[in-house]
């Protein structure tokens, strides 16, 4: 485990273990700054002022615009391309990802990548009801259905709930079984949002997928029986191997239930 300072070096960003960077990538970095400050409807330069102005060749500034149009981050207009609004968001609510797995006949498992301490910043103080700098778990996974790479998972809990989680939890099992079974501690109330992603360079490398592949991404955050924020989640699954269903029930009032298919289903529980 590494300590808070470790939460902003250059592997939080999305660059691999072995540093090599693809130019595309450091492009469209560059350019989700210009977005940030023209702001929605703002109109981006041409591809060869942007070439120019980057020093690279038009088909790199070419690829970092077609994945900030996966993205959501920039649409077309007309022969320009402009700053795109927030998109919308739908309620989901799923199963476990180990649930659903295992309905399926095949065998969760997952893989520790990092398991840490880290200070929360003022968004995730402000999501877990913490006070600024609070001492908060970050616990990093890959996620494996019949040993094959599906998924990559970042949990984010206080330390306060769990003080000796990195001694009582084993990290290749089922998260939720420990917090239900071992700590009484159970999600209640749910909040989740799914969108379509590219994997960052070093999350395709974790997860074993070429970077151009569409990832599902799920942001899920629960609270407990009491009301009180539990986690905060973010689980990005193989495009290729998931999809995801919502049943809606009307004759049982505003209760709904969730599955996934392909490799394995899923939510932001593991």
């Amino acid at each position: 485990m590494s300590d808070a300072a470790d939460a902003q070096t250059p592997i939080r960003a999305g660059i691999p273990e072995h540093g090599r960077v693809p130019k595309y990538f450091a492009v469209k970095t560059r350019l989700e700054g210009v977005l940030d400050d023209l702001g929605e409807g703002g109109l981006l330069p041409t591809e060869r002022d942007l070439a120019a102005g980057f020093g690279v060749a038009r088909e790199t500034v070419r690829q970092a615009l077609r994945e900030l149009l996966i993205q959501g981050r920039v649409r077309r207009k007309g022969r320009g391309t402009v700053v795109a609004g927030p998109k919308l968001i739908q309620p989901l609510s799923t199963a476990s990802y180990t649930e659903g797995v295992r309905r399926q006949g095949r065998v969760p498992s997952r893989n520790l990548i990092a398991l840490e301490r880290l200070a929360a910043d003022p968004v995730l103080a402000a999501e877990l009801q913490l006070r600024p700098d609070a001492p908060v778990w970050h616990m990093e996974r890959v996620l494996l259905a019949d040993e094959e790479r599906v998924g990559l998972e970042s949990t984010y809990i206080a330390v306060a709930r769990l003080p000796h989680l990195e001694r009582d939890f084993a990290p290749d099992t089922s998260f939720y079984a420990f917090l239900r079974e071992r700590m009484g501690l159970e999600p209640v109330v749910v909040d989740e949002r799914i969108e379509t992603v590219l994997a960052t360079p070093r999350e395709a490398l974790l997860i074993g997928t070429p970077p151009a592949l569409p990832m599902l991404l799920l942001h899920r955050s629960s609270k407990d029986a009491d009301g009180v924020p539990l986690e905060r989640v973010r689980s990005l699954y193989r495009g290729d191997r998931f999809s995801f269903t919502v049943h809606l029930d009307t004759t049982a009032g505003s209760s709904s239930s969730g599955s996934g298919s392909g490799a394995g289903s899923g939510s932001g529980k593991a």
